[in-house]
C-alpha cells in the first residue's frame, strides 16, 4: 500500500515563518501516521495569491530559504510543497523532497489569466513534466491549472508511467466550485488510468476564500476520500499501487479514508462568509469588529456572521436612530444584539442631522429637498462608526449587499464607509435565504427576529420609504444582475429571457454608471462566479452603451 497524506492548510500571504512552521508540523503528523508522501497546496510557503510581493527579490529568496527547511524536514517520507522558484524568471512551482533531499521541482505549465487570476503577470511557464519514484511508485506532481485540461501535464505524466498524479492547488471558492473540481479530477483519472490526489488550500485571503475539500479519486473516476470544507485537515488514504513497498510493521494500521459530505448551498455560502471575515480580521491584526445595526436584514445577517466568525466578544454593535427610524427597527436591533450576546451602543443622530441641515441651509436654498438631504443621515452614521473605530481600534463592517452595490444604491462616505464588506457579493434574495438558514441551524438559533424577516426593506431616510420605490422587486433585480454581471449577457439576451425591457435598461444603466462607487468600496468575500472587483474590471470612464 502507498499512503498519501493531503495537508490542506491555511497559509497567510507573506508569513514565510508561520507558514513554514505549519508545514513542518503537518509533515511531522504525516510522518507519525506512516505516510509515504505528504502533499501541500499551491504556494503553501508564500501564501496565495502573493500578487506584487512577487516583484520583491528578497521575498523570493526568503521563500527559497523556507523551502530548504521543508526539504530538510522530509526525512522518512516524501514531501511535495508549493512555493515560488527562480531562475531565468520566477515560477509557480512544486518542490518534491525525499529523505531530506530535493528530488526535483515542477514548474507550473498552464497559467490562468481569467477571473481573479493574473499569473502571467508574474510567472514564466514551465516546460517539463518530471515524474518521481517514491516508495516504489511512479508519481507525477503538478500545480492547480495543470490538471484542468486533458491535453496538459497530467497526460504527459501518465504517458511517463505515473500511477498517481498529485495536484497542488489554491482554487478559490464560488458556489458549486467543489463539484466542478471533482468532475475535472475524475475526468483526468479516467483519461489517464491513474489515481489522482488533489490537495486544496483553505482559508481567506483578501476577497478570496479557499474552501479545502481535498479529494482522492481512483482510476475509474470514483471518489475515495474528501477532506473537510473551510477547515484545515490532513486527509490520509492508502492506495493499492503496484510497486509499493510492503507495509512496515511499525506503521500505524490503515484507517477508512474520510469522505466528508458536501455542505448544502446555504451552509456552504455561510461557511465561506464566516471564513473570509475571520481570516481577513485576524490576518490583518484586528480582534474586534463593529457593525451598524439598523434593524434591517442586511445588518442582522452581517452581525450573525461576525459573531460566528469572531465570537460574541469580537463584535460590537452600534444603533444610530434618526427622526425617520421606526420604533420597531430600534427594538429589532436591541433584540438581535441580545440574542447574539453582543454589546450594543446607541447614539441617536438627530443632533448631528439637525446641525448638518442648518449648515447646508444657505447653500441649498431655492432647491427641492431630495437624495442629498437624505444621504446626510447615512454620512453622519458613517462618521460615527469610523470615529468609534478610530478610538478603539475596531474594524468597521459595512452591510451593503451585491444588489445594492450593483445599482449604486449606497452612499459614498456613508453606509459604504468601512474596512470590510461581508455581503458585497451576496444578492439580496440570497441574504434572506442565508438569514432563514442561520435561524434554523445556527447556534444559537432563531437569533434574527421574525419582524426583521417580514418588514419591507427600507433605508429609512424619509417617511414611508421602501427600497422598491426606487428599485425593481429584488427577485427580478437579482435575476437581471446575474444575467448581466455574472453571465455577461447583452440587453437583447436579457430581454429574451423574459425580463421587462424597461427594467433591463434600468438595471444595466445603473450597473454601468455605478462603477466609480464600487471602486471606492471596501473589499468583501467572493462567493459567486463573478464578483465586483478583481473578477470584473471595467473602466470607470466608459461611454459604451447598448441602447
Amino acid at each position: 500500500m502507498f499512503r498519501v497524506a493531503l495537508a490542506q492548510m491555511n497559509s497567510a500571504v507573506g508569513d514565510l515563518e508561520g507558514n513554514t512552521q505549519k508545514i513542518l508540523r503537518f509533515v511531522e503528523k504525516a510522518r507519525s501516521r506512516g505516510a509515504d508522501l505528504a502533499a501541500f497546496p499551491e504556494m503553501a510557503v508564500t501564501g496565495y495569491p502573493a500578487e506584487d510581493l512577487l516583484f520583491n527579490a528578497a521575498f523570493i529568496q526568503d521563500n527559497l530559504k523556507a523551502v530548504e527547511r521543508v526539504v530538510q524536514g522530509s526525512k522518512g517520507l516524501a514531501v511535495a510543497v508549493g512555493h515560488v522558484d527562480s531562475g531565468d524568471g520566477i515560477y509557480n512551482a512544486a518542490a518534491v523532497a525525499r529523505d531530506g533531499r530535493l528530488a526535483g521541482v515542477h514548474h507550473k505549465m498552464l497559467l490562468p489569466t481569467y477571473g481573479v487570476f493574473d499569473e502571467d503577470r508574474y510567472f514564466r511557464r514551465g516546460s517539463a513534466c518530471p515524474v518521481y519514484a517514491i516508495g516504489g511508485v511512479t508519481v507525477g506532481v503538478n500545480v492547480c491549472e495543470d490538471g484542468w485540461f486533458a491535453e496538459g501535464p497530467m497526460r504527459y505524466q501518465g504517458e511517463a508511467g505515473a500511477a498517481l498524479a498529485v495536484n497542488l492547488s489554491a482554487s478559490p471558492y464560488h458556489v458549486g466550485k467543489q463539484r466542478e473540481r471533482e468532475a475535472v479530477m475524475s475526468a483526468r483519472a479516467v483519461e489517464n488510468g491513474f489515481y489522482v490526489a488533489y490537495v486544496n488550500s483553505v482559508g481567506g485571503q483578501d476577497e478570496l476564500v479557499f474552501d479545502g475539500g481535498s479529494v482522492v479519486i481512483d482510476q475509474k473516476g470514483r471518489l475515495l476520500a474528501r477532506g473537510k470544507q473551510f477547515e484545515e485537515d490532513l486527509v490520509i488514504v492508502d492506495l493499492p499501487l503496484d510497486g509499493a513497498a510492503p507495509d512496515p510493521g511499525e506503521r500505524p494500521a490503515p484507517q477508512p479514508p474520510p469522505v466528508h459530505q458536501l455542505l448544502e448551498e446555504e451552509a456552504e455560502v455561510y461557511g465561506a462568509l464566516v471564513t473570509g471575515l475571520r481570516d481577513y480580521v485576524r490576518k490583518s491584526g484586528f480582534s474586534t469588529v463593529i457593525v451598524g445595526l439598523s434593524g434591517g436584514i442586511d445588518s442582522a445577517l452581517t452581525a450573525c456572521i461576525g459573531r460566528d466568525a469572531l465570537g460574541p466578544e469580537g463584535v460590537k454593535a452600534l444603533a444610530m436612530p434618526s427622526r425617520y427610524s421606526s420604533r420597531g427597527s430600534l427594538s429589532d436591533a436591541e433584540a438581535l444584539a441580545q440574542n447574539l450576546g453582543v454589546e450594543l451602543w446607541t447614539i441617536p443622530i438627530e443632533a448631528g442631522h439637525r446641525a448638518m441641515l442648518e449648515m447646508l441651509e444657505e447653500t441649498f436654498r431655492g432647491t427641492e429637498p431630495g437624495v442629498a438631504e437624505e444621504n446626510v443621515q447615512s454620512r453622519i452614521r458613517g462618521n460615527l462608526l469610523m470615529a468609534v473605530s478610530n478610538k478603539f481600534g475596531w474594524l468597521v463592517l459595512t452591510t451593503g449587499n451585491k444588489s445594492e452595490m450593483a445599482m449604486g444604491y449606497a452612499t459614498l462616505y456613508g453606509d459604504m464607509a468601512g474596512g470590510f464588506a461581508v455581503l458585497k457579493d451576496v444578492p439580496k434574495t440570497l441574504v434572506y435565504r442565508l438569514a432563514r438558514w442561520r435561524n434554523r441551524g445556527g447556534h444559537p438559533s432563531n437569533v434574527i427576529p421574525q419582524s426583521v424577516m417580514d418588514k419591507p426593506p427600507s433605508a429609512e431616510l424619509k417617511p414611508g420609504q421602501k427600497d422598491e420605490d426606487t428599485l425593481p422587486p429584488y427577485p427580478v433585480l437579482d435575476g437581471v444582475i446575474k444575467a448581466y454581471v455574472e453571465e455577461a449577457r447583452s440587453y437583447q439576451e436579457i430581454v429574451g429571457l423574459g425580463y421587462d425591457p424597461q427594467v433591463a435598461r434600468q438595471v444595466i444603466a445603473a450597473v454601468d454608471r455605478s462603477e466609480h462607487k464600487r471602486r471606492q468600496a471596501p473589499p468583501g468575500v467572493k462567493i459567486t462566479r463573478k464578483a465586483f472587483g478583481k473578477d470584473r474590471r471595467l473602466p470607470i470612464v466608459n461611454r459604451y452603451r447598448q441602447f
